[in-house]
């Protein structure tokens, strides 16, 4: 009995922390149209502030502490091209998206990752894809299109930068793998890592293209928001539900956050769906969840 209390804790649990992301979206069209910040400077200081507070939590944790300090550097290498690709570039890419246009398409772009990472790693280990992924990859390619014909539409810049972010996630999927197949580091250790570097890398970017803004303190709280609470806290909450739930829940559990984000943006962003709209991201979602590889992963938060 206890068990199935805790195992639908952490599907509770779990569900929870995909709403917190999916309420990223919104904060971000927030912070980008209400306060008028630059996009990559913006994700910039979210994962550099989240980073600092995972960092204070590795630093309070006497057995994460020696991981760190027996870092090599290979290890620090590899986790360096992980925080490059996933944070700097992957994340980079989202906050341009979301600022060019509808969040609802930036979203349903994104969702593709698990298929495309299933793709990449049936291609490299030569397996044939099974009838439930082809069918689930037929149903994202009808529900896309069904979408894109609807109401909300896209801009080429966003569609350039979610296909961007779109690459850049599954290619840190597969990066992520490679660098946890060892087991030999915690989840947070590695998030802590790469997401130091990747957030470094987008402050020097973000400051050079799009220089410093000034910051009022309605942005500052919004940016406080989105790396304490839904990236740091949703990171640990998100890595615990892990424990209990199989590849199969957690991944139904994400795959949520597209019919989410489009309704907060709905409610929150004025962006209102047509009929179309809401069949195409329903086609999406089914055929993401059908067409990836069920297999547990340690993740990132986003």
């Amino acid at each position: 009995m206890s068990g199935t209390r805790e195992h639908r804790g952490a599907l509770l649990a779990a569900l929870f922390v995909t709403f917190l992301w999916s309420t990223s979206w919104v904060l971000i069209r927030w912070g980008l149209d209400g306060e008028s910040l630059s996009p990559i400077v913006f994700a910039g200081l979210r994962y550099l502030l989240a980073a600092g507070l995972l960092s204070a939590l590795v630093a309070g944790a006497p057995r994460l502490r020696p991981e760190v300090a027996s870092l090599g550097r290979r290890r620090w290498g590899q986790l360096a091209v992980l925080g490059l690709v996933f944070v700097a570039v992957a994340q980079g890419a989202q906050f341009v998206a979301i600022d060019s246009q509808p969040a609802a398409t930036s979203s349903l772009v994104l969702a593709l990752t698990p298929l495309l990472v299933t793709a990449m790693s049936t291609a490299a280990l030569g397996e044939k894809p099974t009838g439930r992924q082809v069918a689930g990859a037929l149903l994202i390619v009808a529900g896309a299109a069904v979408y894109f014909s609807g109401e909300l539409g896209f801009t080429v810049i966003g569609l350039a930068a979610s296909t961007v972010g779109l690459v850049a996630n599954a290619a840190a999927a597969l990066i992520g793998r490679g660098v946890n197949r060892r087991r030999d580091l915690s989840p947070v250790v590695v998030t802590v890592a790469s997401m130091m570097v990747g957030a470094v890398a987008l402050m020097v970017v973000g400051v050079t293209v799009e220089g410093m803004p000034s910051i009022s303190a309605r942005a500052w709280l919004i940016i406080g928001w989105l790396a304490a609470v839904n990236t740091a806290w949703a990171f640990t909450i998100w890595n615990r539900s892990l424990q209990r739930l199989s590849a199969s829940e957690s991944a139904a559990v994400n795959n949520t956050m597209l019919i989410q984000i489009g309704l907060l943006a709905w409610l929150f962003l004025d962006e209102v769906p047509g009929l179309l709209d809401l069949i195409g991201m329903g086609g999406v979602s089914i055929g993401v969840y059908l067409a990836q590889r069920p297999r547990s992963e340690a993740k990132i938060p986003g």
